[in-house]
Order: C-alpha cells, then sequence, then structure tokens
C-alpha cells in the first residue's frame, strides 16, 4: 500500500515500568477515585501512549491537524486540504469491476440468499475481481489501494449497497487485514493475507463481549498457553461477518493482559465453538453473531505481537480506519436517501401543488446536500492524513462522529418526514432500514463516549506539562483543596505554578497572526477565518476549564462532551470550506456554505437569517431539478401506493 509503514520498532513487548502512570491514572488516584478506577482508566491510557509510540513524532496526536489548529499559535491550514485522488489503473479496475458484480446481482435479484443476507455468490464473485484484497499489499495478492482511493470507493459502493461496502470496512479495516498486515511477522502475513486477499477467508474482529464494550478493561475471554497451543474459553458479542468470515481478530486475555490471537473458525460448530444467534434489528443482512468458546485450541503461532504494548495497541490500531469508512458509507447512503426524496417531492401533491415547491422541502434537501458534502469532506481530509502516515485518532473521531449523526438526521427528519406515513410501509427504504441509519451512531464507539475520548486527547499534551505538577505538588503538601489566598497554599505551588503562569500570561500578550488561507470563494473564505480565529481563542477556555474543575475534570462529563462537540464543529468547518473551496461546482460551494452557516449557529446560539432560508431553499430548488450531479445513476425505489393526481 502506499500508506507510509511504521518505524522500526523493538521486536518484543517493553515492560512496563512500576512508575510508568499515566496522566489520567494520576489524576484519579489524585481526585480520590478507587485503586481499580485508576488502575482501569490507566490501563486504557497506556495503550493509548503505545499506539502513538508506534508512529514517527511528526505523526503522532500533539502533531496533527486537529491538536495543532488548538494549541498552536497559528492554525495550520495546510494540513486540513485533502489531496486529490490518485488511484492507480489496476486499483481502479478492481473497483468498477466490484461496482459491475453488485449491479448484476441487483439486476437478477441475487444480491440476498434465502435468509436475506448477502449471499454466498455475491462474496465469492466480489472475491474473483478482487473485491476483498483492496487493503491488501501487493505482495500477498492484493492491490495496495490508497486509502484516499478506498475510503471514496466505499461511499460509490455504499450508493448501491451500503452494507456491501460495509463488509468491506469490516475486512479490511476492523477485521484481521489491517492486524495481519501491520503487526504479524513474516510467516504470519504469508500465511494468512494471500487467503484473505482473495476472499477465500473472510474476517472479522472480536472484541466486544458482554460486560466489555466501551469499557474494555473489562475483558473475559481468556486464552492459557498449553504446550503448543493456548486453550481459550470465553464468550464474544456482537461480530459482524462471523459466518462467512471464519478468519477472525480475537482479543483476549493472556497472562491477564490483553492479547490478539488470529483465529480460524472451524467451518462447523463443535463442542469447542459455538455461534450465539440473537436477534438484531441492525445489520441485518450481515451474519452478526456472539462466538462462545470451550477448551478451544488455537496454535501458539497465532499471537500477534506488538513492539510496544498489548492487545488493546491491535485492537485501537484499525479503528481509525474504519471510522472513516464509516463516515464515506454516510455519504453514500445519505445520497441514496436524496435519490428517493427528489421523485417522491415531486409526485406527491398537497393543495394543487407538488410538495418539491415548498420550502420546507426544498430547505431539508438543501440541508442534506450539506451533510453529505461534510462527510465527502472529512472522509477526503482523513483519508489524505492516514495515507501521509499521521495516526488520525483526533481527525477520525470527528469523522466518525459527524458521519453518523449527519445519517440519523438525514434519515429521521429529511427522509422520513418528507415521505411522511409511506416511510413506514413494508418495502418504503426508510422502515426497512431505520436501524442500519441509526445504528452508527454506536459502531466504532458510541458518539459521545468519543467526544470525551477527543477531549482527552486534545488535553492530554497541557495536562501532563501543567497541571499534573501541580496535582502531585498538591499532594505532596497534603492539600486537597488549595486556596490561592493561603500563603502555605502558594507557597507549596511555587515552582510547579511557575511554567503554567508563564504560559497563560503569554496567552494574553502575545498576539496570535493570522492563519494564510488559499484562495478560496468569498462566502466560503469567511467560514474559514472564523473556524481559524476561533480555534485559536479555545486554548484559553479550555485551560480555564481545566484550572477550575482541576481532578474532577474526568466527573464534568457534559462538560467535557460540550467543550468536545464545539472544537469538532469548528474543524469541520474548516474541512469543509477549504474542500468545497477546491471544487469547480457552485452547487457543492452553496451545501458548503450552508453546512457551515448551520455549524456556526450551533457555536454561537444565533438565529438563521432571512439571507440564509433563500440560500438555502434555492440550492434544494436546484438539486431538485438534478443539480446535486453525484446522485446521477441511482435508481430510486418505486413510489408505494400511487394515486392519480
Amino acid at each position: 500500500m502506499s500508506r507510509p509503514t511504521l518505524p522500526d520498532q523493538p521486536s518484543t513487548p517493553q515492560p512496563e515500568s512500576a512508575n510508568d502512570t499515566s496522566f489520567a491514572e494520576t489524576a484519579l488516584k489524585l481526585g480520590g477515585k478507587s485503586a481499580e478506577e485508576a488502575r482501569r482508566t490507566g490501563a486504557i491510557d497506556r495503550a493509548d501512549d503505545q499506539v502513538e509510540q508506534l508512529f514517527l513524532p511528526q505523526y503522532q496526536t500533539v502533531n496533527s491537524p486537529a491538536h495543532r489548529a488548538v494549541w498552536d499559535r497559528v492554525a495550520p491550514v495546510e494540513l486540513f486540504e485533502a489531496q486529490p485522488q490518485d488511484t492507480p489503473d489496476d486499483v481502479r479496475t478492481v473497483m468498477d469491476r466490484s461496482l459491475e458484480v453488485v449491479k448484476r446481482h441487483q439486476q437478477a435479484g441475487t444480491v440476498y440468499n434465502a435468509e436475506h443476507k448477502i449471499s454466498e455468490a455475491v462474496l465469492r464473485d466480489l472475491g474473483e475481481v478482487g473485491y476483498w484484497g483492496l487493503l491488501v499489499d501487493r505482495e500477498y495478492g492484493g492491490t495496495g489501494a490508497p486509502f484516499r482511493s478506498f475510503a471514496a470507493f466505499l461511499t460509490q459502493m455504499a450508493m448501491l449497497d451500503p452494507t456491501i461496502a460495509g463488509l468491506a470496512s469490516v475486512h479490511g479495516c476492523i477485521g484481521a487485514v489491517d492486524p495481519v498486515r501491520t503487526f504479524g511477522n513474516a510467516e504470519q502475513k504469508a500465511r494468512w493475507l494471500p487467503k484473505l486477499a482473495s476472499g477465500e477467508r473472510l474476517s472479522a474482529f472480536a472484541l466486544t463481549e458482554p460486560c466489555a464494550g466501551s469499557d474494555l478493561t473489562a475483558l473475559r475471554t481468556r486464552a492459557v498457553l498449553e504446550g503448543e497451543h493456548y486453550v481459550v474459553n470465553g464468550e464474544k458479542l456482537f461480530i459482524t461477518n462471523v459466518v462467512p468470515g471464519r478468519t477472525i481478530g480475537l482479543v483476549c486475555l493472556i497472562d491477564d493482559k490483553p492479547a490478539v490471537l488470529i483465529v480460524d473458525l472451524p467451518d462447523q460448530e463443535n463442542e469447542n465453538f459455538q455461534l450465539v444467534k440473537y436477534g438484531l434489528h441492525a445489520l441485518k443482512h450481515t451474519y452478526n453473531r456472539g462466538i462462545l468458546f470451550k477448551d478451544f485450541k488455537v496454535p501458539a503461532a497465532n499471537l500477534l505481537k506488538t513492539p510496544r504494548g498489548s492487545g488493546l495497541t491491535i485492537a485501537y490500531h484499525g479503528l481509525n480506519l474504519g471510522r472513516i469508512a464509516l463516515c464515506a458509507n454516510a455519504a453514500g447512503t445519505m445520497r441514496l436517501m436524496m435519490a428517493n426524496i427528489i421523485p417522491w417531492a415531486k409526485f406527491r401533491v398537497t393543495y394543487g401543488e407538488p410538495i418539491e415547491k415548498r420550502e420546507l422541502v426544498r430547505r431539508r434537501l438543501g440541508r442534506l446536500a450539506g451533510l453529505i458534502v461534510g462527510c465527502d469532506a472529512l472522509v477526503a481530509w482523513c483519508s489524505t492524513l492516514i495515507d501521509q502516515g499521521y495516526r488520525g485518532e483526533m481527525e477520525c473521531i470527528v469523522a466518525k462522529i459527524f458521519g453518523s449523526e449527519a445519517q440519523k438526521e438525514a434519515a429521521v427528519e429529511f427522509y422520513m418526514k418528507t415521505h411522511g406515513g409511506r416511510s413506514f410501509l413494508h418495502g418504503h427504504n426508510f422502515g426497512d432500514n431505520v436501524h442500519e441509519y441509526l445504528a452508527p451512531c454506536i459502531y466504532e464507539g458510541e458518539g459521545e463516549m468519543l467526544g470525551m475520548a477527543f477531549f482527552k486527547s486534545l488535553v492530554k499534551q497541557h495536562g501532563t506539562q501543567y497541571f499534573e505538577p501541580v496535582g502531585k505538588a498538591l499532594a505532596a503538601a497534603g492539600i486537597k483543596k488549595p486556596n490561592p489566598m493561603n500563603p502555605a497554599h502558594l507557597w507549596a505551588l511555587k515552582g510547579a505554578m511557575g511554567p503554567y503562569a508563564a504560559w497563560l500570561m503569554a496567552q494574553y500578550v502575545t498576539p496570535r497572526p493570522s492563519a494564510t488561507l488559499p484562495k478560496l470563494p468569498e462566502k466560503l473564505k469567511k467560514h474559514a477565518q472564523f473556524a481559524t480565529e476561533t480555534l485559536q481563542t479555545m486554548p484559553l477556555e479550555i485551560s480555564g476549564t481545566m484550572r477550575k474543575h482541576q481532578l474532577k475534570l474526568a466527573d464534568r462529563q457534559c462538560r467535557m462532551s460540550e467543550l468536545s462537540g464545539r472544537v469538532q464543529k469548528l474543524l469541520t468547518m474548516l474541512c469543509a470550506s477549504l474542500y468545497a473551496g477546491r471544487q469547480d461546482n457552485e452547487v457543492i460551494q452553496d451545501a458548503a456554505d450552508v453546512l457551515c452557516q448551520d455549524l456556526t449557529r450551533d457555536f454561537t446560539g444565533k438565529r438563521p437569517s432571512d439571507k440564509y432560508y433563500r440560500l438555502v431553499t434555492r440550492l434544494g430548488e436546484r438539486i431538485a431539478d438534478g443539480g446535486f450531479k453525484s446522485i446521477a445513476g441511482i435508481e430510486p425505489d418505486e413510489i408505494l401506493m400511487k394515486y392519480e393526481p
């Protein structure tokens, strides 16, 4: 693949020092949390640190565009500009043939089997044209697609079938492909990657357990080494693609530490391995099952070893790719919604006039276009960063949250409300797929939980550099509630407070230069300026929040979520305005303008102006007349319960 390889690291895991405590763990201990909560949070924080060490320093989170846009003296605008797609011809051929496979099966009515799951014929035919090997390196039989190309392609596939697009992400991003190609040794890569590339073996990732979802420190599945095999006991839950995907990445505990085993599941269940079936409204066209292991043997040679860290390091690595893929899928799915809204809006007549003439419907189409362009912009930006070698943790969280929330809004506020009661008829795209539209808010991390993870990444360096020394000084002096009017407290903090006081003074007295923006249409330039200038005001507010709540900040989830959301809105505005400014398409530029105005009002609390309503409704009118070119070719569903005009 063109994605830069990870830096060379020691070949064996490095032992953790007894004093190797994270900022979060230290804060929780000083804040009076239980030793168990501090230990668990510290384990997650250290796993995050270990993932960081897999990337070159210039590509780690503290040097990422999102982090620097807040904490640098001037926002690095050039890092928010997505690179154009540069898809090799042979990769493009695989993509085109994959689309043709799906179209052919749709026309033949053979996409789904008798259980209404993606059929084996579709999976097999996609394998024959190279679909499953897009993210596998060429030396192992794949095509090594740049992730920038792969992510944009998922949007195209989602316009045909979002489930098939999602399976490419399950297989290549969060399934076994990424763990093996990133962490596997030469023998492991040679053993698994060719079969994963051809589709002979599809993959899944077994992480979630009944007690371990957002809290991955609660893992219970264990593997014990006995001779040349690990013996696995435990249960996994919500594992997508586990029936056709017989090669899985299994996260389990080995010697009480998370680890990852690549497991080739038997073709048939037996006394050591069973699948758990349950009713699941979402992912209805996939095989989502639980797994029960009872004295299940896995060769010891199947253990993936990390240069630093544990199995959580491996688990976290692929999630960022999956988050971009989710946003790409949302961009395609929302195009399907738009393509189905327009014919209905032209057909449905109320009070003698088609509803596509109504302001509210036109506003919905205009707003929907803004959400689609926002997803396109975030996908292009984040996948560019991945190809350049960035970890992309903060940026991919922004894409995941925006994409999933945009799809939810589009489905309920625009698709459902425009189609009215027909939305709930059997055979209607909304009624039949509503759970598919809502579930991404949970996939790859629930949105608000991820928002707090974003905030933690945003404040981690600042907290470690300035607040952790203060906390330790307070603890050493036995001070639980510092009082700035108490001379003894000031004396105890005299050394620790100096660096922070200097930083704070610099924020007030040192002028910040304006960010250098590329040439943009004036309507988009003002949004980019607002985003960069406002991002530069955030350090004082964020640091002030940390100073106010001090060691109790970990309990202020609502405040962390709110601050995180505001920063994410600004980053999305900057990304969308720069992306649209490079498009020679007025509809896309107007859609980005609508989105940025909406995000600005969310940030400031101001009401929409009449000028805004004229913009968004004119945009909706142009879209209804065929102005959103990227939905051309989508065949809308038949209008249900037609009536004579």
